[in-house]
């Protein structure tokens, strides 16, 4: 009888997701049932949690992470004799209402109305629109093609950059190198790229450089992926228009770091799509009923890869 143990700071409400669905011969356990929770064969939960209980998870056969970023168990000296899944195909309506949320409130000048407002100063100018503009998606996955989906909704053009298929229809032109093309005459650029080798600061002075001084740059991927000091460089010479991350380097960002006083940066903290247990459990529910088929898992992660 296949064991799932749940490793999460929702465990009660995956629990009832889950219990919910009556898959046959599963039984859950937790971490609480001591000796017999080490002898799952399942895991579903948060990537670091479950990397402390790696070593004694001596049945281990597949984790499901809740999360699309699994980079705590891709530490090369970590074991890697299981299936690792990720959350993927549940993000891209989130991130697309943030990304969207922010360039209409850029266009229409939204926080500049507030100010003009506060200070009772009747502000009668145009505002912008997205139509017509043309965004730039650094990865091109199942979020990347929501965006440009959004995007084409309001009839922008779309960029894509990535180095694996070109499966979205709402892309207009794809580019699989020469990142300083791809980003020449972009009035967004938006990150959507994985945590990997070769995207570790790929974001750095050179880009920043080649951008139009009028563009904004937002960061939903990966922090890793920006040279933040090249980064606040650009922001403070006001070589581009500002940025709104959602991802850094290392969080929570310390206090001491530029970013919290740079100008033209907007920050939020890992909120864009957050990880919603009705969606988590579906995702899992699927991956159950192919594993008790012996059928390939969904969204299964490439160690070497890294996604």
């Amino acid at each position: 009888m296949p064991k799932l143990l749940i490793l999460t700071q929702k465990t009660d409400e995956y629990e009832s997701l889950i219990r919910a669905e009556n898959l046959p011969d599963l039984e859950i356990l937790f971490i609480q049932d001591s000796k017999r929770a080490y002898e799952c064969d399942i895991v579903l939960g948060e990537p670091a949690r479950i990397r402390k209980h790696l070593p004694t998870l001596k049945n281990l056969r597949w984790v499901q992470s809740i999360w699309a970023g699994i980079e705590p168990l891709l530490s090369p000296n970590l074991r890697r004799d299981y299936t690792l899944t990720n959350a993927r195909g549940v993000f891209g309506e989130l991130m697309s209402e943030y990304i969207f949320g922010y360039l209409l409130a850029h266009e229409r000048r939204i926080f500049a109305l507030r100010q003009a407002q506060n200070k009772k100063h009747w502000d009668g100018r145009n505002n912008g629109s997205l139509r017509g503009k043309t965004i730039g998606l650094l990865g091109v996955g199942s979020i990347g093609a929501e965006v440009a989906k959004t995007a084409k909704y309001f009839k922008m053009t779309v960029r894509g950059y990535t180095h694996s298929s070109e499966s979205s229809p709402d892309v207009d032109v794809y580019f699989h190198d020469n990142l300083l093309e791809f980003v020449d005459g972009l009035d967004y650029l938006v990150n959507i790229l994985p945590n990997t080798a070769s995207t570790n600061k790929l974001l750095g002075a050179a880009v920043f450089e080649a951008l139009p001084a009028h563009a904004l740059f937002i960061n939903v991927g990966r922090g890793s992926a920006v040279d933040e000091k090249a980064l606040e460089e650009a922001l403070v010479q006001e070589k581009i228009a500002g940025a709104i991350l959602d991802v850094f380097s290392e969080e929570p960002l310390p206090k001491g770091h530029p970013f919290w006083t740079t100008p033209n940066l907007l920050m939020t903290f890992h909120t864009s799509a957050p990880s919603l247990p009705v969606n988590i459990a579906n995702l899992f529910i699927e991956n159950y009923q192919r594993y008790l088929k012996g059928d390939e898992l969904n969204y299964r992660v490439d160690f070497e890869r890294g996604y």
